[in-house]
């Protein structure tokens, strides 16, 4: 179902972007505006996926909300304060996972809890019990190279999630997995959403990700000065299995609608070339 003119921004919003545009300066010092005017709440509770085009500034939204790029104008606010700095109250899970090479699964994951100085026996018993949580309750002592590429993000997972953020960043952290695993990985989300639900913004280039996963799709238009062109409420029951739900007949309206809005895009963005 199509949102017209987009949801109305609340106060109660875990995350909030009010007019938010950022612009970057490139060499010669030419100025690039990456997004414009972009108004968007995530609900604590709420699971959000952003679609676009290449180009579209999804990545930079995330930025924004983490407090890693701060806007040329507008405002950003979490929990109704307005952000300043890194968002302590945030996980952000990146495409790339941010693995040390020289330690152990189970010390990634509880190298996590050092900036609270959470005492290390602690920090290595709440660790194994998330890599149990995430399957991997064999494989502690094992080194990343040790590990598959679906072992690797299940690893990052629980290290984003040990912090037990409010609000969780997702840069399209399953792209770089094969189309079995990206599922797999799709249900252990929901899963451990489910249990103790947060805000989530999810950033992906795969449409049926994003409506599989999400209780709203939002649609950014080609870059530059990219803006929100469509919202879409996902209105699928849960909990929800990524491989049956995609047999919905509700679901393959739903993919057609929205990438009505997104073909449009993604064409202009071909069109236009490289910025």
């Amino acid at each position: 179902m199509r949102l017209v003119g987009g949801t109305a921004l609340a106060h109660g919003d875990a995350v909030r972007l009010e007019t938010v545009s950022i612009a970057f300066t490139l060499k010669g010092g030419k100025r690039y505006v990456a997004v414009e005017g972009i108004d968007l709440g995530v609900m604590p509770g709420e699971f959000v996926a952003i679609v676009g085009p290449t180009g579209s500034g999804k990545s930079t939204l995330l930025n924004a909300a983490a407090g890693l790029l701060k806007p040329a104008s507008g405002s950003v606010t979490v929990f109704s304060s307005a952000l300043s700095g890194l968002n302590a109250r945030a996980g952000y899970l990146f495409q790339a996972d941010a693995l040390m090479p020289w330690k152990t699964a189970l010390d990634n994951v509880a190298v996590a809890l050092e900036p609270q100085r959470v005492p290390r026996a602690e920090a290595l018993a709440r660790a194994r019990d998330w890599l149990g949580k995430v399957g991997l309750a064999t494989f502690v002592d094992r080194y990343p190279h040790m590990l598959s590429g679906g072992q690797r993000k299940r690893v990052a997972l629980a290290q984003m999630l040990i912090r037990d953020p409010e609000i969780l960043l997702m840069d399209e952290p399953f792209g770089p997995l094969d189309a079995q695993t990206r599922q797999i990985m799709g249900n252990l989300l929901l899963e451990l959403w489910a249990a103790n639900r947060k805000a989530v913004m999810f950033v992906t280039h795969d449409l049926e990700e994003a409506i599989a996963l999400s209780d709203r799709v939002v649609v950014l238009s080609a870059g530059p000065a990219a803006r929100i062109v469509g919202e879409f409420k996902v209105d699928l029951p849960r909990p929800r299995d990524i491989s049956e739900i995609r047999l919905e007949p509700q679901f393959h309206a739903l993919y057609k609608e929205i990438w009505s809005c997104l073909r449009v895009e993604v064409s202009r963005a071909y069109a236009s070339g490289p910025a």
